[in-house]
């Protein structure tokens, strides 16, 4: 293991529940990186998606690889939210999710640099359930600098 959640929470602004990274288990910095979710019936979403057939959002599963693309970027840029920097999510493409997430699941979340561009990072990125591909997709994030209060 690389980083743990509490170590995960110095590079990413997010906190519970909106906190969907639970490990980081291969980095190379400037490159790609591997984290994990596990996916448990106690997440609050299950509530109402769906009442008897739990199953994770898509646009919560592509927040979750934005997420660690941004411990990505943060790592290898050496910045923390702390420092006044953030990344946001401005966009993804080629989007296709292939299979439910559902309770019980481990979610491999992985993500590579494809460009570097003045703060913008284009990322490839998929997410899978032991062997089997959820979704892929390519990621936009955009470094800003923000006050920090």
């Amino acid at each position: 293991m690389l980083l743990d959640v509490e170590e995960i929470k110095e590079y990413l602004p997010q906190r519970y529940p909106f906190l969907l990274v639970d490990r980081i288990v291969e980095m190379d910095l400037g490159k790609s990186i591997v984290g994990y979710k596990n996916v448990t019936v106690n997440e609050p979403f299950f509530v109402g998606h769906f009442p008897g057939q739990p199953i994770m959002p898509g646009v919560l599963i592509i927040e979750a690889l934005a997420q660690v693309a941004g411990v990505l970027g943060f790592k290898s840029q050496e910045k923390k939210p702390k420092d006044g920097y953030l990344y946001y999510f401005v966009g993804a493409d080629e989007v296709r999710l292939r299979r439910p997430v559902v309770p019980g699941d481990q979610l491999t979340l992985k993500a590579t640099i494809i460009t570097n561009r003045r703060g913008i990072y284009r990322f490839s990125a998929e997410a899978s359930v032991g062997d089997e591909l959820v979704g892929t997709m390519k990621i936009l994030c955009a470094e800003r600098k923000v006050d920090v209060e």
